[in-house]
């Protein structure tokens, strides 16, 4: 993972709530919907107090919503900046949440216990560029995960995508015209991975004020990441599509099954 992936976040964490039309709604509704597909995965559906390591958390969306919905929640992220305000955020909703600052690639060492489920939530994971790393957050991820526990990850549409090769995203506009946030993106020649230049652009006492940042993704396609998933150890892989979940991104549920691959 490159370093401007923790310069990016660092340097977000505080204006990241603004790509939302509503933070406080989308904390509320991704609450939801992760909860009812978490529930009906776990090998306990009506468990009401499961464990759950959100081990790419941001500012706390999904670890904040979750919690809300009864996980005993431990979240993590790369970026300190990024837990600094989750922390802040988690007392204002009156949810306790046990926060640190750690590598998805290192989680074995960073991060004690086990867990009923262990999510990464919208396309962190695409942070990582080569193979090699991707197998070391999912050996990671897989060390964390209790036996017959649930692995939950949400990712773009890259097989979608990679079709296209999309310039720029939709200009979503917010606050009366007064705030607009779209991205731009630059594909590599062989659309393996593109850069991201997220833009954010308000109106503020009268001044249009525009701020830019930048970090790359690999465009990660479906039957790759079920590679990986499946030469890990993991089973009962499944792709949730948006039409099916009701959530904005692919959804890729696997259950851990007690047996490391011999990659570790």
């Amino acid at each position: 993972m490159e370093e401007s992936v923790l310069d990016f976040y660092d340097d977000l964490a505080e204006t990241y709530h603004l790509i939302f039309v509503d933070w406080n709604h989308a904390i509320s509704w991704q609450g939801e919907v992760l909860s009812k597909i978490i529930h009906s995965k776990l090998a306990s559906p009506d468990k009401v107090d499961a464990s759950l390591l959100d081990c790419s958390c941001g500012i706390g969306t999904q670890a904040i919503g979750l919690a809300n919905h009864g996980f005993k929640i431990t979240a993590t992220d790369l970026s300190p900046v990024s837990i600094e305000r989750a922390t802040k955020e988690a007392v204002s909703f009156g949810v306790e949440i046990s926060f640190g600052v750690a590598d998805f690639r290192s989680l074995e060492k960073e991060v004690s216990g086990v867990f009923d489920v262990v999510l990464s939530a919208d396309n962190a994971v695409p942070h990582l560029l080569t193979d090699e790393d991707l197998y070391l957050a999912v050996i990671n991820m897989y060390s964390k995960v209790k036996d017959d526990g649930v692995l939950l990850i949400t990712m773009r549409d890259y097989d979608e995508l990679v079709k296209e090769k999309p310039r720029a995203t939709e200009p979503r506009i917010f606050d009366k015209g007064k705030r607009i946030v779209f991205q731009v993106w630059d594909w590599a020649d062989d659309a393996k991975t593109y850069q991201t230049n997220h833009f954010l652009i308000q109106e503020i006492n009268g001044q249009w004020i525009t701020k830019h940042n930048k970090t790359r993704y690999r465009a990660l396609l479906r039957d790759e990441f079920s590679h990986i998933l499946r030469t890990v150890g993991f089973s009962d892989i499944e792709w949730i599509m948006p039409s099916e979940s009701g959530y904005y991104q692919p959804i890729v549920t696997a259950r851990k099954n007690g047996r490391l691959s011999s990659l570790t």
